[in-house]
């Protein structure tokens, strides 16, 4: 996963990562201890998980980016080697408050690549810029 996140963290992912690999599921066991970590981003991110909703773009560069779609619908585009996500949620309640280690939309992205949900596309390095910097309207 990523060695920025608490160790605590890290550590549990890779154990979900190992279930899943073994059982194709996630333990009661370890949905609590997801709860315990992330509190109540779980839910909706394991929602989001379920819907496709994380997808991985490649360049040729080696760069790069998430992109989630939110329960509303909106496309979110996400860092997860930086835990940053461009939803409001993320600047409040990470950012702002430190209420959450992530929004539920950097969460999906970790539980996607552990479960292996996680859709993946390779684009051009412009179509990458383009993600990056989105023009303004």
């Amino acid at each position: 996963m990523d060695p920025s996140l608490p160790v605590i963290a890290e550590e549990l992912l890779q154990e979900i990562q190992k279930s899943f690999r073994e059982t194709s599921q996630i333990s009661d066991e370890l949905l609590l201890a997801l709860r315990f970590v992330f509190g109540t981003s779980v839910v909706p991110a394991l929602d989001l998980v379920d819907r496709q909703s994380v997808t991985r773009f490649v360049s040729p560069s080696g760069r790069t980016v998430y992109q989630v779609v939110g329960s509303s619908g909106k496309l979110y585009t996400c860092y997860a080697s930086c835990h940053f996500c461009s939803c409001p949620a993320f600047a409040f309640s990470v950012l702002r408050k430190g209420d959450n280690l992530v929004c539920k939309h950097i969460l999906a992205i970790y539980l996607s690549r552990a479960t292996g949900a996680c859709q993946e596309q390779s684009i051009s390095n412009q179509h990458l810029t383009a993600l990056l910097l989105p023009e303004e309207k």
